[in-house]
C-alpha cells in the first residue's frame, strides 16, 4: 500500500563548494531532495516555485521519477539560489550567499487533487504558510513539519500555532533547545510534548537521529559513509526516506515511526556519498535493502 505524499518546500540551484571539488547550478532546494528520497517508496506531489531559468531537463527528471507536478509553478524571473562552501570537517559551512528570487514571494497553492493528499510535509518554510497550507488541505492523515533557527527567532509565534496542528516535528538539537530553552534533550522533548505534538525526531547528523513519543525513545545511528562528499541536502533525504517510507504503513505507530527512521538514516547516507542529488539518481531498491540490513547488524547483538 502505497499513500500519495505531498511536499511543499524550495526548488532551487546550489553553488556548493567542499573539501573534494565543487559544484555549480546543482539541483538543489528541500522540495527537490525530500522528493527523489521519497520516490523510491511512494507517489510524490510537489508544490513549490521555480523561475523562467529551470531547465526542462530537470522537469523531465521529476516526471521520470514518478513525481506530480501540477502543484511546481514556472515563473518568470529567477529561481532561488543558495551558495555554500564546506570545511575541512565538513561539519561545518560557510553560505555565502542566499539568493531568494522567486521564492522571497512564494505562496503555496495547492492543486484541488492534491487537496486530499493523506500524508503532508511541510517542509522549511515560513510558519505562516505552512498554517494556511493545512487550512487549504481536508484533514490529512498524518503531518510531519520541519523547521530552522530563522523562523524559531523571528516567527516563534506563528510556529507554535502551527505545532499544534502536526503529528511529527523534525529539528536538530540546537534547535530544540532555541524553542524551548532547554539544554537538556529529554527536557527539551517533554517541553514538546506537552504543546501537544506526537512525534519529535531530533537530527543529529553524522551521529544519527532520536525518535521520541512522550515516554518513548528510540535511537539509530548514522549509516556509515566511507567517504562523505557533499552534506547539501542530507536533512531532506533523511525527512524523504523516513515519511515515503511511513507512506507504505498501514499504521502511524510508534514500530512503523522506528523503521521509517531507519530508512531515512539510509537515505541520508545516500545523499552525502556524492554532490548534489546525484546519489539519489545511483540508488536502486535493492541496495536501501541492504542497507537497511547492514545497519540493522550494526546495531542488533
Amino acid at each position: 500500500m502505497k499513500q500519495p505524499t505531498l511536499v511543499i518546500g524550495s526548488v532551487a540551484f546550489d553553488d556548493v563548494e567542499t573539501p573534494f571539488g565543487k559544484r555549480n547550478n546543482a539541483l538543489g532546494g528541500s522540495a527537490i531532495y525530500f522528493s527523489l528520497s521519497a520516490s523510491y517508496f511512494t507517489n510524490v506531489r510537489i508544490v513549490g516555485i521555480a523561475g523562467s531559468d529551470y531547465p526542462q531537463d530537470a522537469i523531465d527528471l521529476l516526471k521520470n521519477y514518478e513525481i506530480d507536478i501540477d502543484g511546481l509553478e514556472i515563473k518568470e524571473g529567477k529561481t532561488f539560489r543558495w551558495g555554500g562552501k564546506y570545511h575541512e570537517d565538513i561539519n561545518f559551512r560557510d553560505t555565502l550567499y542566499t539568493d531568494l528570487n522567486l521564492f522571497a514571494d512564494f505562496k503555496p497553492n495547492i492543486p484541488d487533487s492534491y487537496k486530499e493528499t493523506p500524508i503532508v510535509f511541510l517542509g522549511n518554510i515560513q510558519p505562516a504558510l505552512q498554517i494556511d497550507v493545512l487550512n487549504n488541505m481536508k484533514k490529512p492523515s498524518f503531518v510531519a513539519l520541519d523547521t530552522m533557527n530563522l523562523w524559531i527567532n523571528t516567527a516563534k509565534k506563528d510556529l507554535l500555532k502551527v505545532l499544534q496542528k502536526i503529528d511529527l516535528l523534525l529539528i536538530n538539537d540546537t534547535e530544540l533547545r532555541e524553542l524551548t530553552g532547554e539544554l537538556n534533550l529529554l527536557k527539551g522533548l517533554q517541553n514538546l510534548h506537552s504543546l501537544g505534538i506526537k512525534y519529535v525526531v531530533i537530527k543529529k547528523g553524522e551521529h544519527g537521529a532520536y525518535l521520541s513519543h512522550q515516554s518513548n525513545l528510540f535511537y539509530v545511528p548514522a549509516f556509515p559513509v566511507l567517504q562523505p562528499t557533499d552534506p547539501t541536502g542530507a536533512g531532506d533525504c533523511f525527512a524523504g526516506g523516513m515519511i515515503g517510507y511511513l507512506a507504505t504503513c498501514e499504521n502511524f505507530d510508534f514500530n512503523s515511526l522506528k523503521k521509517a527512521l531507519v530508512y531515512g538514516a539510509i537515505m541520508g547516507s545516500v545523499c552525502v556519498e556524492h554532490f548534489s542529488i546525484d546519489g539519489l539518481l545511483n540508488i536502486n531498491e535493492n541496495e536501501i535493502k541492504n542497507r537497511f540490513q547492514k545497519l540493522h547488524d550494526l546495531v542488533t547483538i
